[in-house]
């Protein structure tokens, strides 16, 4: 259908303080006769604006720098004007005016979009996921609220600017959680996760072009906290009078055998036990994260620990195979726990999975591969950050290729 319609988009100064070294920019939208203005909060004096060409005079930088500010109004203005042209909307001055200043129904907010992202994942994401992106935006709205003062914003206002401004604040702006401000690998996991959100306005079309596109994350290799075989022993060899401690402690060491994150550990009940292929009895399971199926033998010590709450009220009640407690409280306990031994590394629940990647397994010779399908990883390379090789178990591997090359020697001396 042919657009009937006439537009004109005039640029102009108005006084507006009866000062005139500061008359207010103006663009002025015209449709049929029918007028929106829109004010730029740019200001110039009388003998700086050339009512003409709706410009400043002159070449000098800050003319040339603020013609060119006007040139990208007038063009987002007729930009806005063709949108709804294509989309088949009512053209008017007001519409356009909405259109260019992200008022109108199309423009989505980033507050709505993470909320449609919270209703399209429900039920899809585990509730400790669904956890980090409250944190994500909880600090977005702080971001918001302290940079910008504002309490939401167009999705058209994300760009590459925006994301690395967040990234700065996240990084060196007040503390955000328990007193501590965020490093540099917790600020890519928020970032990655409005990334994730980002890309779903893109495929929902809310958003034309992705913000994200030229922004590159940025994170620091760290060193992986596990326990060494002494100081594993340490902690198997301490009782502690209390209960809370003992479970605890208990429920960590079942994980340094299994390699079971805490939550797995967490839902273990009766009917994840099965007797394996080798008659020996294993855990099948799913990992709470990924959803991959997990199946570990259980070593002795494992089957001990189950052995020691096979009465317990929550094997008899609820049949799950531990007593485990909160993760706030787990981890609280633990800390103790390793001052107790006099060990010194700051340990948390998780540890317990690094350890059996690298004390228990890959140190005592179990193939990687095998070490990663336990973990319940896709990719191996994954497994290659969480299971480090210990120097020991290098230096071993070394002395046998040695002494591989010194049989090779002697037998071609020997042959000589």
């Amino acid at each position: 259908m042919r657009n009937t319609n006439t537009l004109k988009v005039l640029l102009f100064t108005r006084d507006t303080s009866n000062n005139p070294e500061k008359l207010t920019i103006y663009a002025r939208i015209t449709v049929n006769g029918k007028r929106a203005e829109i004010s730029l909060k740019r200001y110039v004096s009388v003998n700086e604006w050339d009512e003409t060409r709706g410009r400043l005079h002159g070449l000098t930088y800050r003319a040339r720098l603020l013609n060119s500010y006007l040139d990208e109004v007038y063009g987002a203005i007729m930009d806005a004007h063709r949108q709804l042209l294509r989309e088949d909307k009512p053209i008017s001055a007001q519409a356009i005016k909405a259109r260019y200043l992200g008022q109108d129904e199309r423009h989505r907010t980033l507050m709505e979009l993470i909320r449609y992202h919270y209703e399209s994942q429900k039920g899809m994401l585990r509730p400790g996921t669904m956890k980090n992106y409250y944190a994500t935006e909880k600090y977005l709205k702080r971001f918001l609220q302290e940079t910008r003062g504002q309490e939401d914003i167009n999705l058209k206002q994300l760009n590459y600017k925006f994301i690395t401004d967040f990234e700065c604040y996240l990084i060196n702006g007040p503390e955000l959680q328990k007193g501590n401000r965020c490093n540099n690998n917790g600020a890519m996991k928020h970032l990655e996760r409005l990334r994730k959100m980002v890309n779903l306005a893109v495929r929902l079309e809310w958003l034309d072009k992705d913000p994200f596109a030229n922004y590159k994350k940025r994170y620091r290799k760290t060193e992986r906290t596990f326990l060494t075989e002494r100081e594993l022993r340490l902690i198997e060899e301490t009782t502690f009078s209390g209960r809370g401690h003992e479970r605890v402690k208990d429920t960590f060491l079942f994980s340094c055998y299994t390699g079971l994150a805490y939550g797995d550990v967490k839902a273990l009940d009766v009917d994840h036990l099965r007797f394996g292929i080798d008659g020996n009895l294993w855990i099948h399971t799913k990992r709470e994260k990924t959803d991959e199926t997990v199946k570990v033998p259980l070593l002795p010590r494992a089957k001990q620990i189950l052995e020691k709450y096979k009465d317990c009220d929550e094997r008899l009640v609820h049949g799950k195979l531990l007593p485990v407690l909160s993760n706030q409280k787990t981890n609280v306990y633990l800390k103790e726990i390793t001052k107790a031994c006099g060990i010194h590394k700051n340990i948390s629940f998780h540890t317990a999975r690094h350890t059996f990647a690298t004390t228990v397994t890959l140190s005592n010779g179990v193939p990687i591969e095998t070490v990663s399908k336990m973990l319940g990883h896709t990719k191996l390379s994954t497994t290659q950050i969480y299971a480090r090789v210990l120097e020991h178990k290098i230096g071993e591997d070394m002395q046998q290729l040695i002494d591989q090359m010194e049989k090779r020697a002697g037998k071609h001396t020997i042959g000589g």
